[in-house]
């Protein structure tokens, strides 16, 4: 499946292609992991990501973006899941201004929306409580209700960018049960962050609030927390998406090439008519993939809304699934240097493993599309 770009779309598309694979291989993330670099990327990279004006790509005109669509933010989340480059540009560029200009106040959007554009801030979504789905079906976190305005107490797991964020937007019930959102700073008193250790070597962080004091200019009214969150974090899992359809086509292509010179018995393995079939059939769910996300960020683009939801949710449970079984396949087909930690199949394992579950895995994307299907 093939869609047309724009010149924006086929600029932002060849320029990340490029820079990634010279500026951000797979072997810089194995440095960020063995030297275990706290916020999880290289700052003076992102800075180069910001003047290629990266974080303002997707925003609109009226926002100083360059308005150059999901789409070409796609292939830029594709080259970064082959390359395994690690920066916080899902957190910078899509979840927080997509935020603040769906729910934000006009003074919380022209505070933060600069500095976000110019890489001097960053801003980290607090929603998750253990689910790994950033929409509990419970809210323990409760903004209550004080002498002074709220009073925010609770704790937040899995926060994508949280160590070193400047900043939370942080998902809340209120006294009544109704979630909302609110913007706060890192630095107020009774935040803590602690950094979560997963298996990818990426920021993620633990963020607890103790008796934290709000005021009614840090709450996102703009738009109701559920539907802002709804349309926020369908764009994100598209994005995430392009990432896994990246990073998979490079594992397979890396698997078909070790088919291709790995000699048993005397024979090249990828002869083996038993092994061309298993490649083949990965070949095609690869092919269907791109098309499921090419699909969801063209309704994106074309602002489909009612279409978003459904799509998105078709693109990500077909990416979660092929996570596990392209990689679990690719493993395998490498035999015994596949598990060791020189080959670097096992960091894009490790990744796909995170993706898989990362804002909902297979089964929660079937039941939501079965849900908005009416079933």
């Amino acid at each position: 499946m093939t869609m047309l770009l724009s010149q924006e779309q086929e600029l932002l598309k060849d320029s990340a292609i490029a820079f990634l694979a010279e500026e951000a291989p797979v072997a810089q993330q194995r440095r960020l992991r063995d030297e275990k670099v706290e916020q999880g990327f290289d700052t003076q990279l992102w800075q180069q990501m910001v003047e290629m004006g990266w974080p303002v790509a997707v925003l609109p005109e009226e926002h100083d973006g360059l308005a150059a669509g999901y789409l070409g933010m796609g292939f830029v989340f594709e080259a970064i899941g082959r390359n395994l480059s690690a920066q916080p540009l899902l957190s910078q560029a899509i979840i927080a201004p997509e935020l603040l200009i769906r729910a934000g106040s006009p003074a919380q959007q022209e505070q933060w929306l600069p500095l976000l554009a110019a890489g001097e801030a960053r801003i980290a979504l607090a929603t998750d409580e253990q689910s790994g789905l950033h929409l509990p079906a419970k809210l323990n976190t409760v903004a209550a209700k004080s002498s002074t305005g709220w009073s925010l107490s609770g704790e937040k797991f899995f926060v994508i960018d949280g160590v070193g964020a400047d900043a939370f937007v942080v998902l809340a019930a209120s006294g009544e049960g109704a979630p909302g959102l609110w913007l706060v700073p890192a630095n107020t008193q009774g935040v803590t962050v602690q950094r979560q250790s997963l298996i990818d070597s990426r920021n993620m962080a633990r963020v607890q609030f103790d008796q934290v004091a709000l005021t009614a200019e840090m709450a996102l009214v703009a738009m109701p927390a559920a539907k802002a969150l709804d349309e926020v974090l369908d764009r994100a899992r598209a994005c995430l998406a392009s990432e896994a359809l990246g990073l998979m086509r490079e594992v397979f292509e890396r698997t078909v090439a070790y088919l291709k010179e790995r000699v048993q018995f005397d024979v090249v393995i990828g002869s083996f008519q038993a092994l061309q079939h298993r490649a083949s059939r990965l070949y095609v769910e690869l092919e269907l993939l791109e098309s499921c996300v090419l699909g969801a960020h063209e309704a994106i683009d074309s602002g489909k809304e009612a279409q978003v939801a459904e799509l998105v949710s078709i693109a990500k449970a077909k990416a979660s699934d092929l996570c596990e079984k392209l990689c679990n396949e690719a493993i395998q087909l490498h035999g015994g240097i596949g598990v060791t930690d020189e080959l670097d199949i096992g960091l894009f394992f490790k990744r796909a493993r995170v993706l898989q579950r990362l804002l909902g895995d297979g089964g929660f994307h079937r039941a939501r599309f079965a849900q908005l299907k009416g079933f």
